[in-house]
């Protein structure tokens, strides 16, 4: 991903929390000069050997399985919140844009199974369902339902190689006109727009085109 130096966010802290509140990714691959993509929720942990690592499943109908042989490469991206930015909220003459935040993790998949595929399940639901006035648990479920489900999906854990993260928040901005941005953000109907502006407000106090 291509991510002007105003841009990158290289604070570990930051992407593990996006990471954590916005886990339904794109999960993309390739074969034999060909794109498979499917949209599913990944969970970030560290492995037995303590390196960072992302979990998750999908359908055994689902061929994209298929390429998760050989340490492959594969392609994580996560997205959050976006909207557009209009140039009229300048002082000066300038085109319009877009603001966002996305993370792009590399890494090579392996498949994972037995005991360590209801690990990850168990832990996957429950963070979900803690919320649930009547929750339910992987570790509830009758082993004969939870071996009929397990056979129709393909766990897999992706090894981390690398991470681009792109906060565009509007740092090539100088304060004030930063400052205007936010304020037109907020009279918004927008959901996105709003956040776009609360993370902006986070960031006022980095660095600035001056």
């Amino acid at each position: 991903m291509y991510i002007p130096h105003y841009f990158k966010n290289e604070n570990i802290e930051d992407v593990s929390d996006f990471i954590e509140k916005n886990s339904f990714a794109i999960l993309i691959s390739q074969s034999d000069s060909k794109f498979q993509a499917t949209h599913i929720p990944l969970e970030s942990d560290k492995n037995e050997n303590g390196q960072p690592v992302l979990y998750g499943h999908i359908s055994k109908a689902n061929p994209q399985w298929k390429n998760f042989v050989n340490d492959s490469e594969i392609l994580a991206i996560f997205n959050g919140p976006h909207c557009y930015i209009s140039s009229s909220w300048y002082d000066h003459e300038n085109v319009p844009t877009w603001n966002y935040i996305a993370v792009h993790i590399y890494g090579k998949v392996k498949i994972i199974e037995g005991e360590k595929l209801v690990q990850v399940l168990t832990k996957l639901v429950d963070k979900y369902e803690k919320q649930m006035e009547n929750p339910v648990s992987v570790s509830t479920m009758s082993e004969e339902f939870l071996a009929k489900e397990i056979r129709g999906i393909i766990g897999f854990e992706i090894e981390i190689t690398e991470v681009q993260a792109a906060w565009k928040l509007s740092q090539n901005r100088d304060k004030k006109n930063h400052s205007n941005i936010v304020t037109e953000l907020k009279k918004s109907n927008d959901s996105n727009s709003h956040l776009i502006a609360m993370e902006m407000g986070k960031n006022i106090n980095k660095k600035h085109k001056t």
